[in-house]
């Protein structure tokens, strides 16, 4: 799994130019799923993502979770952040997983976030052609992948 989060001060997903989520200061998660992902790496990522202290403190110093400042969290699938660009200038997503794989782990990811959490967490839609708005606070930018435990 990997995962591109951005902290803001607001977000929102869009799908057929109607509102589908929105949430206030917290993070923005765009979530990539390839085949070899599994249940082990969900428990470990959404762990690292609760405890991940990237949120100032009253010194303004980037050492408070996001369960300390009550945060809100959006997940938005995207493909994509499997993007290979090794041969040629279009981008080819084998590593990808495809629905029937990558379904389930979203939304076993979304539950185990919430449970690590204890907050509320939104989400786009899997699949669907989403528009996505943000406010980046800081900018605040974590890439994060499951088969590389930086």
């Amino acid at each position: 799994m990997r995962v591109v989060i951005q902290r803001v001060e607001q977000a929102s997903v869009a799908i057929d130019q109607r509102e589908h989520a929105a949430i206030g200061r917290g993070m923005l998660i765009l979530l990539g799923i390839e085949d070899s992902d599994s249940q082990e790496d969900i428990d470990w990522l959404a762990g690292k993502i609760a405890r991940l202290r990237i949120f100032d403190d009253p010194e303004g110093v980037m050492n408070l979770p996001i369960t300390d400042i009550s945060g809100e969290i959006l997940v938005v699938s995207q493909f994509t952040l499997h993007a290979s660009t090794k041969k040629g200038n279009r981008p080819s997503y084998y590593r990808a997983s495809g629905p029937k794989h990558a379904v389930p782990l979203y939304e076993a990811f979304l539950r185990q976030l919430q449970k690590e959490s204890a907050l509320t967490v939104k989400s786009g839609v899997f699949g669907a052609m989403m528009q996505v708005s943000l406010i980046n606070d800081g900018p605040v930018t974590i890439i994060i992948d499951t088969k590389a435990k930086e």
